[in-house]
């Protein structure tokens, strides 16, 4: 086992590793900027170092982050989700430097990493996917010759990347004309690739992940699926484990698909594979992520098997220690993230200083959070704070736990989606499980939400009362 594992992230997943590495009695190693500086993770590694120059850029950085793994001995890294994690060349800088990267080989990111090559690979591999071009396009001819074939809507995608950044829907050739560029571009400045393809657009879809877990040995398991179909502009915001549509034939079927997915490119390593579910219930592979998701966490409670943990051990060239057949998913489990962003203001993120914070509780709740009170929110990464889980037995026992637990959440000073989850919880057709892709589109009332008054918006509010009493 490592004696020492840098983590290439920060925040939350930060935590979340350093804790996996506590339990395996392993040391760790934290980077951070000078923006972050004050981030709790930083504070509750064994060793933390200042990266730079600038807040992102030291995060980026793969040789900086290997020479410093080598510097302070250092035998491997883990790289988290975002930022390096899916890159094939930062996992083969840190090979050759003989450092372990916990994750896929570079072979299986770049394989993956690139939707086109992924389509492929799932097709050749005899998974269904969504009718789409052939490869990668640049040509606005091309794309509307398609369309004629296939129909509207259709997406436009990036062929590298994620996240929802360089997609767009359209619905007629003059949006297909408009969008193109507009999708080539943001795909050029999220991910240096400005290719783009396209598919069939499935309306109303459910959006169903398989968590894998494979070992250097060849042995691949699935741990059942999770439903993300609750997004915001293709983001996910509430993760739920596991399906309530999926019957038992299907859930098997599913599961050998993305096992079969991964054997193609000799996946090791937690992953997931994606897959959009029609309202006929057919499915069709669209994306894998070669490393671990943000809602790993619904998957560890209805399993109780913690991935991290398994990501280390697989990386130390440990083999996998369960069978298809040990994994039985119990309850239900729902996660909400966290963000400080304003749903009421089109998500806008939000930054500040937390003024008071308290965490809920109890049976079945769990927290992987950074920030505590005073924390200031920094304006450079992502705008999520914390992931808020919980389980229960039933659907209804799940609900009603996570509704009693952002009740308890107090979480101050910026704009977060508390509220907006709160409203979430008791709208009647998602208590009854109704719910697919379109659901924030289709329940507008959801954004009217009551929100907490705080006591500085409180004196805001009086002194501008006063100031335009005294103007009169």
């Amino acid at each position: 086992m490592f004696k020492k594992i840098l983590i290439a992230n920060r925040g939350e997943i930060a935590m979340r590793i350093i804790r996996a590495c506590r339990e395996l009695n392993i040391a760790t190693a934290a980077i951070y900027s000078e923006a972050d500086s004050t981030g709790i993770y930083v504070k509750k590694a064994d060793e933390a170092y200042l990266v730079g120059p600038g807040p992102v850029k030291g995060f980026l950085d793969s040789r900086q982050i290997v020479d410093l793994a080598v510097r302070i001995g250092a035998d491997a890294i883990h790289p988290g989700y975002g930022f390096l994690s899916e890159n094939a060349e930062f996992a083969e800088i840190c090979r050759a430097s003989g450092i372990t990267f916990i994750g896929p080989s570079p072979y299986a990111i770049t394989m993956m990493g690139n939707k086109v090559k992924a389509r492929e690979i799932a097709q050749a591999a005899g998974v269904p996917i969504v009718p789409g071009t052939n490869g990668a396009i640049t040509d606005v001819k091309e794309a509307l010759a398609f369309a004629k074939h296939a129909g509207y809507p259709l997406m436009i995608k990036a062929s590298a990347g994620g996240g929802g950044r360089g997609l767009r829907v359209v619905r007629s050739d003059a949006e297909l004309r408009e969008n193109m560029e507009i999708a080539s571009r943001e795909a050029q400045a999220s991910f240096g690739d400005g290719s783009v393809f396209i598919e069939k657009y499935i309306e109303r879809p459910h959006h169903i992940e398989f968590q894998i877990l494979g070992d250097r040995y060849g042995h691949i398991i699935h741990l059942g699926e999770r439903d993300c179909s609750i997004q915001r502009r293709h983001q996910k915001l509430i993760e739920i484990a596991p399906s309530l549509i999926l019957t038992p034939a299907l859930r098997e079927e599913m599961g050998r698909a993305a096992i079969a997915i991964a054997r193609a490119v000799d996946y090791d390593n937690a992953g997931t594979v994606e897959f959009l579910l029609d309202q006929e219930g057919r499915f069709y592979f669209i994306e894998m992520n070669p490393r671990l998701q943000v809602e790993h966490t619904v998957t560890e409670q209805i399993t109780a098997i913690d991935i991290v943990r398994h990501q280390i051990s697989i990386a130390a060239g440990q083999p996998l220690d369960l069978q298809q057949k040990d994994i039985v998913l119990q309850g239900h489990a729902i996660q909400c993230r966290i963000n400080a962003e304003d749903p009421k203001n089109n998500f806008m993120p939000c930054t500040g200083t937390i003024t008071a914070y308290l965490s809920p509780g109890g049976i079945g709740v769990r927290i992987d959070g950074a920030v505590y009170k005073d924390y200031t929110v920094p304006p450079y990464y992502d705008a999520l704070l914390a992931k808020l889980t919980v389980r229960g037995r039933t659907w209804e026992e799940a609900v009603s736990r996570m509704r009693r637990s952002l009740e308890e959440y107090v979480l101050r000073g910026v704009k977060t989606t508390i509220p907006f989850m709160e409203a979430i919880m008791q709208e009647p057709d998602f208590m009854a499980g109704r719910f697919d892709t379109s659901y924030l589109e289709t329940h507008p009332e959801l954004y009217s939400y009551h929100e907490f008054q705080q006591p500085e918006d409180l004196v805001l509010a009086i002194s501008a009362a006063i100031a335009a009493y005294e103007g009169l």
